[in-house]
């Protein structure tokens, strides 16, 4: 009797904790179940599609292994009639799933052919082009036509076509936005191509998912979907030459050039308009000033393996630095 109350409560407690697991999946920001795009869209209905055909399955088997272990139980004391050698039924349970993975391939293939070709409806607008170029452990975003370099966050106006250029130049990484469409994989000396149209506006969260090294999992970016006003705005700040600095923020840049020639952000993020964006240090931080002052007092204890060392600056240079920082809007 007690071997019987103590595997009951572990079962429950079992079930309980997948239960949990469950539901702390599906939960919060950034959701698959949330899209914000055409192709993001077209993914949630897939796996929404294959869950449902799963689901069946699933209760339709459950339920004839209970009815089978209730009415062949030892209590009822029935005899199970024999099936072995029944070709009718062995030639049923083989066709029925393989009728189930004939129709899930179907839906699987449309939905692929559908967001790996854009539609004659969006192929003839002018799109967008950016390259994505995955670094350890930061996202750099390039925008050829419009002559703009960025970190971390990257715009787009709504309904208009992105295609991105995926890069990388170190390891491999992986691109993924979940609202907003499918991963691919960000691969030295290879460029992969992903396409995407936004359809509403907001903030979106993206992530390496592909482990790449110590800070893998702060290989962070945001996909800001403006407003054609507001990426038109966007842009024409990104263009625009940065103020001269004047007092504090002179004298940081003073020292911001002193190590040699100027900053260009071959290897670093480029800086420009560094305080226009919302986070810092691949997404590790957000972009605060006093979050600034720590990244520069030690970089590595932020984001340890970083290729920004710890300069060891006193803490008037970092006050000096960080004003410069500020005026970089």
């Amino acid at each position: 009797m007690k071997k019987r109350t103590w595997d009951s409560r572990l079962l429950t407690r079992t079930a309980l904790v997948f239960m949990l697991f469950a539901l702390t999946g599906c939960a919060g920001s950034p959701s698959i179940f949330s899209p914000a795009s055409d192709n993001a869209r077209q993914i949630s209905d897939l796996i929404q599609t294959i869950y449902i055909i799963a689901a069946i399955v699933f209760v339709v088997v459950e339920s004839l292994l209970v009815f089978s272990a209730l009415r062949y139980s030892r209590k009822n004391a029935r005899a199970a009639s024999q099936t072995e050698g029944n070709t009718r039924l062995e030639i049923g349970w083989t066709i029925l799933p393989a009728v189930v993975l004939f129709i899930v391939f179907l839906v699987s293939l449309a939905t692929l052919t559908g967001i790996a070709y854009q539609p004659a409806a969006v192929a003839n607008d002018p799109p967008l082009t950016v390259t994505v170029i995955g670094h350890q452990w930061w996202w750099e975003f390039e925008y050829p036509d419009q002559k703009i370099v960025t970190a971390g966050e990257m715009h787009v106006p709504v309904g208009t076509v992105v295609n991105l250029d995926i890069q990388s130049v170190d390891v491999i990484h992986s691109y993924w936005v979940p609202q907003l469409g499918g991963k691919i994989d960000a691969i030295p000396g290879q460029t992969n191509k992903i396409w995407f149209r936004a359809t509403q506006t907001g903030s979106y969260p993206g992530q390496c998912s592909e482990f790449c090294g110590l800070e893998h999992g702060d290989m962070r970016f945001v996909v800001i979907v403006d407003s054609q006003a507001d990426f038109d705005k966007w842009v024409t700040d990104q263009q625009s030459p940065i103020p001269t600095p004047t007092g504090d923020a002179a004298q940081g840049e003073a020292l911001f050039m002193k190590g040699g020639t100027p900053a260009q952000g071959k290897v670093g993020p480029n800086l420009t308009h560094v305080k226009s964006r919302t986070i810092i240090a691949g997404g590790a931080l957000d972009n605060t000033t006093g979050n600034m002052w720590t990244w520069l007092t030690d970089p590595q204890a932020v984001k340890p393996g970083t290729v920004m060392p710890n300069l060891h600056l006193s803490q008037q240079d970092i006050i000096l630095l960080a004003e410069f920082l500020d005026t970089l809007k």
